[in-house]
């Protein structure tokens, strides 16, 4: 019979960051280099920038911590506006890189098999449910039977199963998904979600996830909110010991090192040194 004592949560810490745009969350994960954790990014946003500055001035050492893929569809102008150029394939493309990280000369394997000292990032969900929803109108139109509640219904479905997988047991790694909140008017009380596709999913992401956390700008001070509101409700496996409030410059350092603690930093190998006559 399992063990409580034996729980995955002890070695595999899942995480979703809430925000508001531009409240800090990607830059926020330099604490994460900096406490010796490899990144592994699904970059839907190419806003990595503000990391990469971040790394530099924090720990230019680790920049090659962090590994990174950017996916997003290409779009064109055309008489209704923008639209996807060709066929598209940013939301398959990132599927498949969560079944294996491989591109070009690089193949880092399975993620789910990355252990304690990896993180995947996706970055953000926002922008990984506008690719389903591309995905799914594409498939959709091309039967001739075009149905639009039909595709939402299949591009949250589809998202939803991408969650399912990274926040389950057998994906021994780390996760962090990134979302930005939509406020919702849901039987005549306003409250803070992740943004999906349509209304639908919002209330069903952070179901999946141990921990949520929330970004907060007051003032021009930020910081990362670990306590629910009557807006917002988040999660905590550790109330007794997670601080209700963390600075973003250290906090999801600190967070993590509660909740699993400190990563494994590889040593160098000793030296013998031998007297040559």
């Amino acid at each position: 019979m399992p063990k409580l004592s034996d729980h995955q949560s002890k070695d595999f810490t899942k995480v979703l960051l809430m925000g508001d745009a531009k409240s800090g969350k990607t830059g926020s994960l330099v604490s994460l280099v900096k406490a010796g954790y490899k990144l592994r990014i699904l970059d839907l946003d190419n806003l990595l920038d503000i990391l990469k500055g971040m790394i530099m001035k924090e720990c230019p050492e680790k920049l090659d911590n962090v590994e990174y893929v950017t996916l997003r569809d290409r779009y064109k102008s055309n008489a209704t506006g923008m639209v996807v150029d060709g066929k598209p394939k940013a939301f398959v493309d990132a599927c498949k890189m969560l079944d294996k990280w491989k591109y070009d000369d690089v193949d880092l394997g399975e993620p789910a098999e990355w252990g304690p000292d990896c993180i995947l990032v996706i970055d953000s969900l926002s922008r990984l449910c506008d690719a389903a929803y591309d995905f799914k109108h594409a498939l959709a139109m091309g039967t001739g039977k075009f149905d639009g509640r039909a595709v939402y219904g299949d591009a949250q479905d589809a998202v939803e199963s991408v969650i399912a997988g990274v926040t389950s047991d057998n994906f021994r790694t780390n996760v962090i998904v990134i979302a930005h909140i939509v406020y919702l008017d849901l039987e005549g009380s306003v409250k803070g979600y992740p943004q999906g596709v349509g209304q639908k999913l919002s209330p069903k992401i952070a179901q999946y996830f141990p921990s949520v956390v929330r970004y907060q700008n007051k003032a021009g001070k930020r910081t990362i909110q670990t306590n629910s509101t009557p807006l917002i409700d988040l999660a905590n496996p550790k109330p007794f010991e997670v601080q209700p409030e963390y600075s973003i410059d250290t906090g999801l350092a600190e967070i993590f090192e509660v909740l699993r603690g400190a990563p494994k930093v590889d040593k160098p190998k000793s030296l013998t040194l031998k007297k040559v006559n």
